[in-house]
């Protein structure tokens, strides 16, 4: 692996290295702290991970962390899961957030930008005022520190306005894109009980106008523990008898009151793709999220006041939390609120243009949707202020880094990099002052001992396996919101090696530092880099007369794109003719996500279970990828190894 690229794509330059923050972050931490002063980022991120202690207090002094009340020590007890961090400090996250509005008060917080491609900015003083006089009536509706407010929200400045206002009243932040459909957000917003509702009465996506009152009406009925629901009158219309207005609640003119809460504090809940159930509620801390995400936009993304911020994501994507955390650095964070191809394919360009973005983020499916759309950046857009182009979701191709090399700039740091929703935060990726090879993420990150395992614990160098963090991170999960005893926490990351995060990718670890990551150990559904779960699938999808059962499985395939098949067992008498293709894929637009529509539905003999009664989703996959079948099942696991064999036969024929 480590001699298929020997030349890098891209390096910085000495000036780039010398100016980077994380080469001063090294330099400061050598004088104060013993980092080392040789060796550039290797030496750092050895450091970083056995000295775990020292490391973490740096970046809480580089950043300048307020800690209302101190800490006894950085880490209190280091086992996982259950490592205990800053233990007896205090501090708020929107604190932070709103920091750079005492020195910047009329420089831009936040640039707003929709599909007409017009952004609109809020400064720094008007982000202040406005959270300050939402935090103010969440405490007057009775909101207290660890209740829960949810948002049905797009990706607009009143979406980051509830997030500052929920977390400076120490209440507990959660949100659904409003293209999830009822379902999807009740199965996520019914496990938080939240007290409060932010809506929008729709939104607008490739240039249409998506009413989304039903189904907000639905959510009023089916949250019981709803104090109050605040209407935003995206489309204009008014709002709903009992709901409140956001303007109404925004309006005064309040210094914003931050709550100081332990470290450890619940900040907000994400959710997993709920691949064998209901998602997971995922809980993280405000002091753990708050000093990863310095490190990984600070140090890592390089991103500062100077600096604009645009990651194409939705409310519903763990990436919409981590681009709001750009306000801790001081920078200008992007909102585009709108279809990724609208009004065509090289929209997301055109935003990162209009906006002066310095930071693009994207997917790799993206980028490689504009190499196949014969998009031309570079010639069709002025992207002089755009420093680095960064993706996330799936792995960026090679043909994908070849491409923003050739088509945006010969000198483009390019950051493919890689985390999961799971710790709202990457493992590996983006490093400013390493070379760029093609196909590679440049590092893992600072404080992240990052290894490839074979299934019995052995190191890989060089060869594929199990992606698996040996040392806590500050933001992995608190925990599972209703798990009590932590089990199922306990199951989802350290059933397979005690002690040690074990991830579900796939990844290879080079012997020059680099890592490769080849998609997903698991059977979780990622179009977009939003992820669902086979489960939401089927609970949709079989409620329909005609299906028996039915199997869906994402396939990562080489030339970077995604094949999603839907594979169908039909009832007695029934035909997969064009009216049933037509209302599989309605009910999963309208029901989950116009994301997760398949591309294409197979009829088939019948769906492969275990002998306890459970789909093989991850065998099939294996299948579908080219694996044999002796090798991608054990047959004895298997009710029907017949079966498995019409998979194995399509493999062969789409091969």
């Amino acid at each position: 692996m480590s001699t298929v690229n020997p030349l890098p794509l891209w390096q910085p330059d000495p000036q780039r290295i010398a100016q980077a923050q994380i080469t001063k972050f090294q330099a400061w931490a050598a004088e104060h702290h013993g980092a080392p002063a040789q060796g550039g980022y290797p030496a750092l991120h050895r450091w970083s991970v056995e000295q775990l202690e020292a490391f973490w207090q740096a970046v809480t002094e580089w950043f300048d962390v307020r800690f209302s009340t101190p800490y006894t020590r950085v880490l209190g007890d280091r086992s996982m899961p259950g490592a205990q961090w800053f233990p007896g400090a205090t501090l708020n996250y929107a604190e932070h957030a709103l920091r750079a509005a005492g020195a910047r008060a009329d420089e831009p917080a936040l640039l707003h930008i929709d599909e007409t491609h017009e952004p609109h900015p809020v400064t720094w003083s008007e982000l202040r005022r406005q959270v300050g006089s939402l935090a103010a009536e969440l405490r007057a509706l009775g909101v207290r520190p660890g209740d829960r407010v949810s948002g049905y929200l797009p990706n607009i400045p009143q979406a980051v306005v509830a997030l500052l206002a929920t977390a400076a009243v120490g209440a507990v932040w959660t949100s659904c894109a409003p293209d999830f459909g009822a379902r999807s957000v009740l199965d996520r917003f019914q496990q938080v009980e939240p007290v409060v509702l932010f809506t929008v009465d729709g939104y607008r996506y490739g240039g249409k106008e998506h009413d989304r009152r039903d189904v907000v009406a639905r959510l009023r009925e089916e949250l019981p523990t709803l104090r109050a629901v605040v209407h935003i009158p995206l489309l204009g219309t008014a709002a709903p008898e009992g709901a409140l207005e956001w303007v109404t609640l925004t309006s005064a003119d309040v210094e914003p009151v931050f709550e100081q809460v332990p470290f450890d504090h619940p900040l907000w809940v994400l959710y997993s793709s709920g691949t064998t159930g209901l998602p997971k509620a995922i809980v993280q801390s405000q002091g753990g999220i708050l000093v990863e995400h310095l490190k990984q936009i600070g140090l890592h993304c390089d991103l500062g006041p100077a600096d604009r911020f645009f990651w194409y994501t939705s409310t519903g994507w763990m990436m919409w939390n981590f681009l709001v955390s750009g306000l801790l650095t001081g920078t200008t964070v992007v909102l585009y609120d709108g279809s990724p191809g609208h009004p065509d394919t090289g929209a997301q360009w055109r935003v990162a243009e209009r906006t002066g973005a310095t930071l693009f983020g994207t997917s790799a499916a993206y980028v490689m949707a504009c190499r196949k759309a014969e998009v031309h950046p570079a010639r069709d857009f002025d992207l002089s202020t755009v420093r680095c182009v960064a993706t996330t979701g799936s792995p960026l191709p090679p043909d994908g880094f070849r491409w923003l090399r050739d088509e945006v700039r010969d000198d483009l740091w390019i950051a493919s990099v890689s985390g999961g929703t799971d710790v709202c935060s990457c493992f590996a990726g983006a490093v400013p002052t390493l070379p760029v090879h093609i196909g590679e993420l440049q590092a893992p990150c600072l404080g992240t001992d990052l290894r490839s395992w074979d299934p019995d614990g052995a190191p890989l160098v060089d060869e594929v396996g199990e992606l698996v963090v040996t040392n806590p991170m500050p933001s992995m999960p608190i925990q599972f919101w209703n798990d009590p005893d932590g089990s199922r926490y306990h199951d989802s990351y350290f059933a397979m090696y005690p002690g040690v995060w074990r991830h579900g990718d796939w990844i290879t670890l080079t012997s020059r530092g680099s890592v490769v990551i080849h998609g997903r150990s698991d059977s979780t559904l990622n179009r977009q880099g939003v992820r669902m779960g086979s489960a939401d699938i089927y609970e949709a999808v079989e409620k329909l007369p005609e299906i028996k059962e039915s199997l869906v499985i994402g396939v990562e395939q080489p030339d970077g794109g995604y094949w999603m098949p839907l594979f169908v067992h039909l009832t007695p008498g029934a035909a997969l003719d064009d009216a049933l293709l037509d209302r599989i894929k309605r009910t999963i637009r309208e029901q989950l996500s116009p994301r997760h529509v398949p591309d294409e539905v197979v009829e088939v003999p019948g769906i492969p279970h275990t002998l306890t009664g459970k789909r093989i989703e991850v065998p099939v996959k294996r299948l579908l990828q080219g694996t044999p079948l002796e090798k991608a099942v054990n047959p004895g696991s298997v009710d029907d190894l017949d079966l498995l064999r019409f998979y194995e036969d399509l493999a062969r024929k789409r091969a």
